[in-house]
């Protein structure tokens, strides 16, 4: 297996597993648990295959084709820095797999649990391995997305589903001006490719549009990693269950931001904005969140809020701008993943044994969980920078950093003083942590009789407290040469020498290091008990930004209701009134601006036997118009010789294939809106009788306005069109490259499928959104039984309420009307062979896989029409949902196919085949493609055909239940 293929299987496996979890039973948690941590062992045995690659500065570098005429293509990118980031998300990943087995409860849907786990690990591979910029907005947007399908798992918990949708809206909104940061800096570099960019590094910092790539690119890195003052979707964020919570805020989201700080690092560092900007919401954070941690009741809000004041560290250095506080800031993003990761654990642990995360409520758990606790202390002291962890060794290189003189501002005159302070907070939380909750009396009153966890349970703890042991005491021999690969691909030909040495001396970050190690104990044994009895800090009380939040969205939302009640209206006629009326205003903008000019070229001759088709063709339009008030039922007839009127002109003017589609779709929609009628208002007397009020004719005649305008304007630009001389540009490559390029002679056919296969791609998904919205909207509602039943058939009904309650419009239909179902049932299986006609022709002659689509529909809707939906659901068993799901698996697989072949997404391959019996046959991929869009076209089609017709007819009875 090639290596191109093995760094695609990092990203693609995880996904791969999410997909297979999802379909497994809700009892399977053995079976989804072993599925998710073998694939994240895969994962960590390749990365292991790819590190002597990275080392010394090296690169792997895969490069997909997708779009190479415009430049875009899939780019995977693995050096140093992405190769320890990976390597974070997959070993921590793989200890919350094995941890989340013991925690989560068997009464969970626990696959579900590990799909959205696996799907969101994928994600964050795709950030950290992404070479496009693009590319890599794209994930991160995917990582809010399973993000907030994580952290609001349990969704009967009501915190739970704020928590995710605060994150959601934070990270997705910093996601969009990250979007719009990188297009800019994309734009100014001249490529989306971030190994160009990082050469174009000078020329980047001194454009003007620096500053507002700058603000954008740091709004989106900090609303991920939960910087001031958007740090407060963090916490709440901790109602997520604790594997959520020791994946996603130790390893993982809240490293997103400061992975792509540390990516641009050599484009947007280095400037006096940079430093003001980042130096100062890191500041901030840190001590802030520091501050915050030492009042939580809560055992992860307290690891919450330490989370917010590392990642503020993390930030700071990076802000500094020194070659040094770049490697401080890479080496504390390591320690900083392991030590928080293992503390989530282990506070998820004593709440699984205990039954609560109170401070106030736990004391004396060292006895009951001796191991556990061992455990925890050594985490915390990682945490608080002890002496012989590695949290010690990255806390030195921080004091060392705010000793050092920068910018010369009144930053660097208190940054030591700030960074001392902040360590001390940092001790005195971490002491609070562990005495709080193993020392003291033994507990009272617990929702649980406390005991040690499985030793399964305990392993990923075990692992991780090793590692910040090993880390610790050996850096030179466990970590050093990982550290070194990351900081060189950050830093290149600036990487400065550092030293990881235990001791360095008697220097001020030591002294700076054992003033904050005792101003934090002898504070918390000065304030332990009124720590204890206040709720929050007072700072935070006035800082809370989930109240900032509400407010905002409380006027966005009472805002658009201002806008809905203005331009609003209940009338779907007044609202398309307003949508025509803003189209009419842009398209009539270029002809302001630029005037109105038609060509020189002579019109062909009319033909008096076309012209006649068209005349008839806009009668039976304006007849529809003008009798839609009268008789809906007419109007419709009229609307479909409209329809004809034009499937005749496609055949007149040499355009079979649009011909047959236009003819097929009008038989289709004219059944859907037949049944659509009944769901239409009764209409009111006064709109048809001879004295219509005032505001009847008025709205009358804006409708007409509104409609003659946008004739008058289609055909004055219709004119102008074709009075000039048309290029020789891409109609005539699609005819020349039809066959050469797409291996098919129905031009038409090979534009969806091959030179536009990804718009059509879109569109079917579009199809499939529609048929799902149109069905999921109208399952639940009744028509009104005025719009359906006439006086007569509404006295009948009457008599048979109770028979004919559950019966649908198809079935009173095939009552009443006495329709022929034997000849109609016969017409189903002829109608099939045809539709398989067009499908197999589609690619050389009219059809394809739309038009076969539309022909399936036609013979479902035929049997509807003859037994009702029943006949639909249970004689022919069609299952619409499955033919919309497949439809798009095997489009999506088409197109997959493609680019294992090397090729680009959705590019096509042609040949013929030899086939006994029947010769020499061309056969083309496209042809799958085209089965994709035949399948969503009949599952959404179906979908609105139960939607609009498996419908009972409102009843007494039944309103009298719903009331």
């Amino acid at each position: 297996m090639s290596g191109k293929t093995l760094l695609s299987l990092i990203v693609v496996l995880p996904f791969l597993g999410s997909f297979l979890a999802a379909l497994l039973p809700v009892y399977a948690r053995n079976t989804a648990a072993a599925l998710s941590g073998m694939l994240a062992l895969a994962g960590l045995a390749i990365l292991a295959f790819f590190y002597p690659a990275v080392t010394g500065g090296g690169m792997v570098r895969v490069d997909i084709a997708w779009a190479p005429d415009i430049g875009l293509d899939l780019i995977l990118r693995l050096d140093g820095l992405s190769w320890i980031f990976a390597f974070l998300i997959l070993g921590i990943g793989a200890l919350v797999v094995l941890y989340a087995r013991y925690y989560m409860s068997p009464e969970d849907p626990v696959p579900r649990f590990f799909s959205f786990l696996l799907a969101f690990m994928g994600a964050m591979l795709g950030l950290v391995l992404s070479g496009n910029l693009v590319q890599l907005a794209f994930f991160w947007e995917l990582t809010s997305l399973f993000s907030f399908l994580l952290i609001g798992y349990w969704h009967h918990n009501q915190s739970a589903r704020d928590g995710a949708r605060m994150a959601l809206i934070i990270t997705g909104t910093g996601g969009v001006c990250l979007l719009l940061g990188f297009l800019i800096i994309g734009r100014v570099a001249g490529s989306y490719d971030i190994d160009v960019i990082r050469t174009q590094a000078d020329a980047i910092r001194s454009s003007g549009y620096y500053l507002p790539a700058l603000l954008l690119v740091l709004a989106g890195a900090f609303t991920k990693s939960a910087q001031f003052p958007f740090h407060f979707w963090l916490p709440h964020a901790m109602a997520a269950p604790t594997p959520v919570s020791s994946y996603l805020h130790s390893a993982t989201m809240v490293k997103a931001g400061i992975f792509v700080l540390m990516l641009l690092w050599p484009v947007l560092a280095g400037t006096e904005e940079w430093y003001l900007i980042v130096v100062t919401t890191g500041l901030a954070t840190m001590v802030f969140g520091a501050w915050s941690a030492i009042f939580q009741q809560d055992l992860k809000g307290l690891l919450a809020y330490s989370t917010i004041s590392h990642l503020g560290i993390i930030t700071l250095l990076l802000g500094l701008g020194s070659p040094l506080g770049a490697v401080a800031a890479i080496f504390h993003t390591i320690n900083h993943a392991t030590f928080k990761a293992s503390l989530f654990m282990a506070a998820g642990i004593i709440d699984h044994e205990t039954g609560t995360r109170d401070l106030r409520k736990l004391s004396g758990l060292y006895r009951f969980m001796p191991i556990t606790a061992t455990l925890a202390m050594v985490a915390a002291a990682a945490m608080a920078g002890v002496p012989l962890m590695n949290g010690f060794l990255s806390k030195e290189m921080f004091l060392a950093e705010a000793l050092a003189d920068h910018q010369g501002t009144i930053i660097d005159e208190t940054l030591p003083y700030l960074a001392t302070l902040a360590s001390a907070f940092s001790v005195l939380y971490s002491l609070r942590f562990i005495h709080q909750s193993f020392f003291g009396p033994p507990p009272r009153d617990l929702p649980h009789e406390p005991h040690e966890a499985p030793p399964w349970m305990r392993l990923p703890i075990e692992i991780l407290v090793l590692a910040c042991l090993l880390a610790g005491i050996a850096p030179n021999l466990t970590i050093a040469p990982f550290l070194a690969n990351a900081a060189q691909s950050v830093l290149g030909a600036r990487l400065p020498h550092y030293s990881l040495a235990i001791w360095h001396g008697f220097t001020l970050p030591l002294a700076m290091s054992l003033i904050a190690l005792g101003c934090g104990i002898l504070g918390y044994l000065l304030f332990r008990d009124r720590l204890n009895a206040v709720k929050r800090s007072p700072v935070v009380g006035r800082l809370q930004g989930r109240r900032a939040f509400e407010r905002v969205l409380a006027a966005i939302m009472d805002g658009g209701v201002a806008l809905q009640r203005w331009l609003g209206t209940k009338r779907l006629q007044m609202q398309l009134r307003i949508l025509l009326g803003m189209v009419l205003l842009l398209g009539a903008l270029p002809f302001l601006r630029f005037g109105y000019s038609p060509g020189t070229q002579q019109l062909t001759p009319v033909d008096p036997v076309f012209a006649l088709i068209w005349i008839v063709g806009g009668a039976c339009a304006v007849g529809a118009a003008v009798t839609a008030k009268y008789h809906r039922l007419a109007a419709l007839v009229l609307l479909g010789g409209a329809g004809i009127a034009t499937c005749i002109s496609f055949l007149w003017l040499s355009a079979p294939d649009l011909a047959v589609t236009q003819l097929l779709v009008e038989i289709v929609t004219t059944v859907l809106l037949l049944l659509g009628l009944r769901w239409l208002p009764m209409r009111r007397p006064e709109l048809w009788s001879g004295s219509r009020p005032l505001r009847v004719n008025l709205r009358r005649a804006t409708d007409l306005g509104v409609a003659l305008a946008a004739g008058v304007g289609m055909a004055l630009l219709s004119y102008a069109v074709m009075t000039r001389e048309a290029p020789a540009g891409i109609s005539r490559f699609f005819v020349e490259q039809a066959y050469p390029g797409g291996g098919g002679t129905n031009v038409v056919n090979v534009i969806l499928v091959d030179f536009r296969g990804f718009d059509t791609l879109g569109e079917i998904t579009v199809l499939a959104i529609v048929g799902l919205t149109v069905f999921s909207l109208l399952r639940r509602f009744r028509p009104a039984r005025e719009s359906v039943r006439t006086p007569v058939q509404q006295r009948r009904q009457n008599a048979y309420d109770e028979a004919q309650a559950d019966r649908s419009l198809g079935d009173t239909l095939a009552d009443y009307l006495l329709v022929p179902r034997i000849i109609m049932e016969w017409m189903f299986p002829a109608i099939i062979v045809f539709g398989i006609f067009l499908l197999l022709r589609g690619h050389d002659l009219p059809g394809g896989g739309f038009a076969a689509g539309i022909t399936f529909s036609i013979a479902i809707i035929i049997q509807y029409m003859a037994s009702g939906t029943r006949a639909v659901e249970t004689r022919l068993s069609v299952l619409p949902l499955r033919w919309v799901g497949f439809g798009l698996l095997i489009a999506l697989a088409t197109g997959a196919g493609a680019m294992l072949l090397g090729r680009p997404f959705l590019t096509s391959w042609f040949s013929y085949l030899d086939l006994p019996l029947i010769g020499k046959t061309p056969a083309a991929s496209a042809l799958l493609f085209d089965i994709g869009v035949c399948g969503v076209v009949v599952g959404s089609t179906v979908l609105t055909l139960i939607a609009l017709a498996h419908q009972s007819i409102r009843t007494p009875r039944t309103e009298t239940e719903e009331s």
